[in-house]
């Protein structure tokens, strides 16, 4: 299925630990372009982020971009150390022991002390995983769109390859006419002009005039690469690079037919040939 290069998907996770966004853009690109931000505590993740843009797409500049927001609950569990708050009691009720008039401990010093009282922390493991699960869900989410645009992109390309076989068709039908005409012409003017030539030269002339207006390889040639296109555009995997080369190749048809035209049709013909491929090849840019 032709995909297109240029999308966006957005995929958000909420938890009671915070909420997880990725963004993830894509234009077209010669080659597969990551580009990836991340916070500092999910840096150890890069690795395997791009192991998995490669496996999941072949071409184009992909921005991908992760943000956290911790949750600011008012409900955030406390813990105690109670082993060592129990030893900070006994070495306190030592002391105290040695002292005429000593002052009552206070619970608040104890919870004070360096290590007694601490906040659960984010288990970053976990957070780090469901990044991983939200990331896989945002590429699908960007191939999809990307294969919904390239299907849209294949149906352009479609247009314009049945309106250069038209073209071709009209240039066919045309060509003989072309050179009855363009033969009658040679011989009225010289006839207006009185000129005697050696009939077998005149002949030859007209051979050669025929020989130069032949287009019918340059037409058969548009036709085979029109087919090959079509062929192109139905397999599986990137057919970006394909397709830019038949581009080329149907120009240089196109700008021989236009060096070959006699009259103005065939010269109006060439162009709009021209002008048809290049819109075919301004969309194959976006096609991956």
């Amino acid at each position: 299925m032709t995909r297109s290069m240029t999308a966006f998907a957005r995929q958000q996770s909420e938890h009671s630990w915070g909420t997880l966004i990725w963004e993830i853009r894509s234009v077209n690109h010669r080659y597969l372009e990551p580009m990836l931000r991340l916070p500092e505590s999910f840096r150890e993740l890069e690795g395997g982020l791009r192991e998995t843009l490669r496996k999941r797409l072949q071409r184009g500049k992909v921005d991908c971009t992760l943000r956290f927001s911790p949750s600011e609950r008012t409900d955030a569990q406390l813990s105690v150390n109670l082993e060592l708050a129990t030893q900070l009691r006994d070495a306190a009720q030592q002391v105290t022991n040695l002292l005429a008039d000593p002052a009552p401990l206070d619970p608040l010093d104890v919870l004070r002390w360096p290590g007694v009282l601490a906040e659960t922390q984010v288990d970053m493991k976990a957070v780090q995983k469901e990044a991983l699960t939200l990331f896989d869900q945002a590429i699908a989410e960007l191939i999809e769109n990307r294969q919904r645009e390239g299907l849209e992109l294949e149906q352009l390309v479609n247009q314009r390859l049945d309106a250069i076989s038209e073209v071709v068709i009209q240039v066919r039908a045309k060509l003989p006419e072309i050179l009855t005409k363009q033969r009658e012409n040679i011989l009225n003017r010289l006839e207006e002009a009185k000129v005697e030539l050696d009939p077998n030269r005149v002949e030859q002339e007209l051979v050669l005039l025929a020989q130069k207006a032949d287009v019918d390889e340059e037409l058969d040639r548009l036709d085979t690469h029109v087919t090959e296109v079509q062929r192109v555009l139905k397999q599986k995997g990137p057919v970006g690079r394909r397709l830019d080369f038949l581009m080329q190749e149907l120009n240089r048809e196109a700008n021989t037919l236009s060096s070959k035209s006699i009259v103005a049709e065939t010269t109006q013909c060439a162009v709009e040939l021209k002008v048809l491929i290049e819109q075919m090849r301004e969309q194959i840019q976006n096609i991956e």
